[in-house]
């Protein structure tokens, strides 16, 4: 049994809107990489709810003790959530042009999660 707080929401609401699936199919797939980059997106979001402050290498002692696999993935552990794999997804989101990939996602959380676009604008 684990208690995961905020995390499991998060996380379930990424996987409703397809967020892995929708960044790794708009910067392709990088042979040899354990942890995708549409994953490692997921871990950053997922880590950038409770542990901000803290520099870039110790990424994955965000998720020590918590059940990565179960958040993230099978396979998917705090070793391989390392700087170094970290580096690389923000390396490859800004090579694959962040605009048009915030455009992508937001059109997938819009077909998961359909509501009248009049809902979008201020009442004034």
């Amino acid at each position: 049994m684990y208690d995961l707080g905020h995390l499991g929401l998060v996380a379930s609401i990424l996987d409703q809107i397809g967020l892995v699936q929708t960044v790794d199919r708009f910067v392709g797939p990088r042979p040899g990489e354990k942890v995708s980059t549409g994953m490692a997106l997921k871990a950053a979001i997922l880590n950038a709810l409770g542990f901000v402050t803290s520099p870039l290498y110790l990424f994955g002692h965000f998720f020590q003790g918590k059940p990565t696999e179960l958040l993230l993935g099978p396979g998917i552990t705090p070793e391989l959530l390392n700087d170094d794999r970290m580096g690389r997804m923000l390396d490859s989101l800004y090579a694959a042009g962040v605009t048009e990939l915030f455009v992508e996602v937001a059109k997938s959380a819009r077909r998961a999660f359909p509501f009248p676009v009049r809902a979008l604008i201020p009442l004034r």
